[in-house]
């Protein structure tokens, strides 16, 4: 059975990107235009794997990881965030609130799928 992620960036433009390179490697993908967003999928679908943005409206990456690791459900789901913040301030922001991984936009499409199948398989 294929592994479901959640993407979620409020570009579409780059959520298309990133659903074409994960669907063309075999995995299931579910989009949301941001965190908030991101989050009523997450209590309604369960997923694999939530790879997030970090600057959204209504709601941003680092929020919605916190968000996700009070569930259940996400305590232990990997999550990456990818997101144009490189600073080491940002990324240990990230690992705080739960992050597991970090891709810096723009992303490499064969990267992130070494990444993802890394995490996932």
């Amino acid at each position: 059975m294929a592994k479901t992620i959640l993407a979620v960036d409020d570009s579409s433009s780059l959520r298309q990107m990133v659903a074409f390179s994960l669907k063309a490697a075999g995995y299931l993908v579910v989009e949301a235009v941001d965190g908030q967003d991101g989050l009523e999928k997450a209590k309604l679908q369960s997923v694999d794997l939530v790879l997030t943005d970090q600057n959204m409206p209504r709601m941003d990456g680092l929020t919605l990881i916190k968000h996700l690791r009070t569930l259940p459900t996400y305590e232990k789901t990997p999550i990456l965030m990818l997101t144009t913040e490189s600073s080491d301030e940002m990324k240990n922001k990230g690992r705080a609130a739960g992050a597991n991984g970090w891709l810096v936009k723009p992303f490499d499409p064969q990267r992130l799928i070494e990444v993802v199948k890394k995490v996932i398989g």
